[in-house]
């Protein structure tokens, strides 16, 4: 009989209307006595419904109007043949209770006990009618409940749905005044009231990959702000730090492909975002793995490097100006070489096992380093830029293999981070 759970409204026998089998005149002698059945059926739901037993609670307030309502619309029902109840006030019963956020089973509990009462008043003096309007009558009954319920269900679900939309509204709102950036704490925080969205300390933003937008959706708990409308769908994870947050994460996204920014304060939300999608595209060029969800944490070398590619390119043609003039074979076994040692400790056996090489090959490229290099070599801190510049050669190359070139010199060819 509960309407929430989509049970068909009666409509008698065999589909007959219970209405058309009871004289309308039986209106003019039920009016009389509807107020001893209200005051019945109040007592008997204060009596039977736990939320309704106390007299000046949020549910008992209304219990009389609605009570005397449903009576008066049964003896109309009856008078003009069965319309159906005034829909707009039952409607507006159950957007209420949506409103103040309580269940609509206690209403539906007491419309219930509420027909049990009005039947057995009924039923009690109608000896006097045939089998046939009985019969009907008691059938009425329970429409008559069933259709007002289905109207207070009704009007919950509209509340409902339209509380949700206003609240995914707002916090769609709030995601892009974080991800904007700029604001305060105090303006951050109003908003997330108004969101009923829980105020962390600490978040992290997360890119998703436009190319996986046909997979499903991430199902995350209700604290995760998610926009995945956005030209660049988005989540924000509060607390990612948290205890289980990492495998809570893991499980969400496992369909998914994507990159979590690093952990920063709330007010740095998008700064968050601006790392995890700066990942994002190098994920998409294939300069690092961006199989499955990636981790800024865990990249966040890389990410420096290419941060200011056009300053890198810049730095790499100064510091690897000594290999210019070489085959581009030639430029790629020193490279690699030089990287090897610099990463070795400089220990020409540790390159050898490295490069897969026999250590007096290492040896001779090491004497064509220090021949084109000299001193430079000597110098941490050009080994220092040597080493990222090398670094960031390597991951370009993995991104798009170069094929050999003819085996003849190119005067005055400079190494770059691209070559294509």
């Amino acid at each position: 009989m509960t309407a929430e759970v989509g049970i068909p409204s009666r409509t008698g026998r065999a589909g007959r209307s219970p209405w058309s089998d009871i004289p309308r005149e039986l209106s003019e002698h039920v009016l009389p006595h509807l107020d001893l059945v209200a005051e019945e059926i109040i007592k008997e739901v204060r009596l039977q419904v736990r939320e309704y037993s106390r007299g000046g609670g949020p549910y008992a307030s209304n219990l009389r109007t609605v009570v005397e309502r449903a009576l008066t619309h049964f003896v109309d029902r009856i008078a003009h043949g069965g319309p159906h109840p005034d829909p707009d006030f039952f409607q507006a019963i159950g957007r209420g209770e949506a409103g103040e956020g309580r269940s609509l089973d206690p209403l539906q509990a007491a419309m219930r006990v509420g027909g049990l009462v009005a039947w057995r008043r009924l039923s009690e003096n109608a000896w006097e009618l045939e089998p046939r309007v009985i019969t009907a009558l008691g059938e009425a009954v329970f429409v008559h409940q069933d259709d007002i319920a289905r109207q207070a269900a009704t009007g919950y679900r509209q509340a409902q749905a339209d509380a949700a939309g206003e609240m995914q509204r707002r916090r769609r709102r709030l995601l892009d005044l974080l991800l904007t950036g700029g604001s305060g704490h105090d303006a951050i925080a109003d908003l997330a009231a108004a969101a009923h969205w829980p105020m962390p300390r600490t978040v992290a933003a997360v890119a998703l990959d436009i190319r996986h937008q046909d997979t499903r959706p991430p199902a995350f708990p209700p604290d995760v702000l998610i926009d995945l409308g956005r030209t660049q769908p988005s989540l924000l994870i509060p607390d990612p730090d948290g205890p289980g947050r990492n495998q809570l994460i893991d499980r969400a996204l496992a369909d998914c492909s994507g990159v979590i920014g690093p952990t920063v304060p709330v007010t740095e939300a998008a700064h968050s975002m601006r790392l995890a999608r700066a990942m994002l595209q190098l994920g998409q060029r294939g300069v690092i793995d961006a199989e499955g969800v990636v981790r800024c944490v865990d990249h966040m070398s890389t990410l420096i490097l290419f941060q200011d590619e056009q300053l890198l390119t810049s730095l790499a043609e100064l510091r690897l100006a000594p290999l210019s003039h070489l085959r581009s074979s030639q430029q790629d076994r020193l490279a690699e070489t030089l990287l090897a040692w610099l990463q070795s400790g400089r220990n020409a056996n540790e390159v050898a096992m490295r490069l897969h090489v026999h250590p007096q090959t290492v040896r001779y490229r090491l004497r064509q380093l220090e021949e084109l290099f000299g001193d430079q070599l000597l110098d941490p801190d050009l080994r220092f830029d040597l080493e990222i510049v090398l670094r960031a050669r390597r991951l370009q190359q993995s991104v798009a293999p170069v094929p050999a070139a003819p085996d003849q010199a190119v005067a005055g060819e400079v190494i770059s981070l691209r070559r294509v």
